[in-house]
């Protein structure tokens, strides 16, 4: 959520920053909605704090006449009572609203953020080169081939956007997330396990409600009456799980990963590029999380992004670092990079992590605050995630960067001791 002090003090600035991602006529719209709700709760609190004043100013008259023996004035009658709690009624509404129209509002991009969607990505880095191949196949026909990935069974199970991982399939990703759990925890994170149910309350948090409400399975109102859903990331547990608390400002940077399956209501994905195990309704995912001090920002992304990418040149995998432009990045982020994996079958990149900064956005939804050694006021966190990694992307990746003519995988080796075999051969 933004700061309404801001909005207040630079609402130019705001706006500015703003219709890099959303239309300007719709912008300001919003802005004049937010004010006016602002001024309008502003005049309520100064209403209702004179009424207090005036009624205790009252009260002290009145005990005042009794003790030196005095007529006191009468009290306000019965209707002038009502009115102090129709005013803190109205009160409520407004700030009801107020924070409903905040909160539908995306965060400000960071100033080196260009405005625009995809095409306006800017390309940073690259690591090593497309393999050459002379007869690509594509991860689907290479997981069948290797008796990896079970799809028919996958949708018989779940319908369609679901798959099963078999045999060696199985091993390989399970494999990947144990490497990557080791790997983090080598990089200074600690390990968490959380629940995949999660209340409401974390869903707007972490700043996906109430905008992304319907890409998330929801438990019916009956069974969950406080509002429950699937997580969609792990960074929506993470971030949840620190909710209305204080951090202690000597820990900070706090570094903290988690390994979840993520369940999405995903548009189906037909596209070459979406089929097999790129796009679904369910998939693992390792998610890095840090909240920090103000200062603390960029240097945090700038170490998560290169954590990433070594993870990801460990594995052998040529790819790419982009730096999103405001349109394409989430709308909770000011800043987003994107590591994108090469696959051959589509001479396309596809994105295996997003490395983002948050600033306070999502603290200020979640109350995440630090106060400094000795000092009274508190301050807002920033937060930053990245996925280190998607597995569901790294396993086609590998599938079709390491094929050989012979029809044959070549396992990276920093997974062949966990998965016992240096190659996956096709199944006879």
């Amino acid at each position: 959520m933004l700061d309404m002090e801001l909005i207040r003090k630079d609402r130019e600035a705001v706006a500015t920053a703003l219709a890099k991602r959303l239309d300007p006529a719709e912008v300001n719209r919003a802005l004049d909605e937010i004010q006016r709700l602002d001024q309008e709760r502003r005049a309520l609190i100064t209403e209702i704090d004179a009424e207090r004043q005036r009624r205790k100013a009252e009260a002290r008259a009145y005990a005042q006449a009794k003790r030196a023996g005095r007529e006191p004035e009468p009290v306000a009658p019965e209707a002038e009572r009502k009115q102090l709690a129709e005013l803190e009624s109205q009160l409520d509404e407004v700030q009801s609203r107020l924070r409903t129209t905040m909160s539908e509002l995306p965060n400000l991009p960071a100033d080196d953020i260009v405005g625009g969607g995809k095409e306006a990505n800017r390309v940073i880095r690259t690591f090593g080169e497309p393999p050459a191949i002379e007869q690509v196949r594509d991860h689907v026909e290479l997981s069948r081939a290797l008796g990896l990935v079970d799809h028919e069974r996958g949708v018989k199970l779940g319908g369609s956007g679901f798959w099963m991982y078999t045999g060696l399939g199985a091993r390989l990703e399970w494999a990947l997330v144990n490497w990557l759990i080791e790997q983090n925890i080598k990089a200074g994170y600690e390990f968490l396990l959380p629940p995949h149910l999660l209340l409401d309350t974390a869903g707007f948090a972490a700043g996906q409600f109430p905008k992304f409400y319907d890409d998330v399975y929801h438990l019916d109102r009956q069974s969950a009456p406080r509002g429950q859903f699937l997580l969609p990331t792990a960074e929506t547990a993470i971030l949840g799980a620190y909710q209305d608390e204080i951090l202690e400002t000597a820990k900070l940077p706090l570094k903290v990963f988690a390994y979840t399956p993520c369940y999405r209501r995903e548009a189906a994905g037909s596209h070459s590029d979406e089929r097999g195990t790129v796009r679904g309704h369910q998939f693992n995912k390792v998610e890095i999380f840090q909240f920090t001090l103000p200062e603390q920002a960029d240097t945090a992304l700038a170490e998560m992004v290169a954590h990433v990418e070594s993870l990801v040149e460990a594995l052998g995998l040529h790819h790419q670092t982009s730096l999103l432009a405001a349109g394409d990045a989430s709308a909770a982020m000011r800043k987003t990079l994107d590591i994108e994996v090469w696959m051959p079958s589509t001479g396309k990149y596809k994105e295996v992590s997003s490395v983002s900064w948050g600033g306070d956005y999502q603290a200020r939804r979640a109350a995440i605050r630090y106060r400094e050694p000795g000092g009274k006021q508190t301050r807002f966190v920033h937060t930053l995630n990245g996925s280190a990694l998607a597995t569901s992307r790294l396993f086609p990746a590998i599938l079709e960067q390491f094929q050989q003519p012979d029809g044959s995988v070549l396992v990276p080796e920093v997974l062949r001791d966990k998965l016992g075999t240096d190659r996956l051969t096709p199944v006879r």
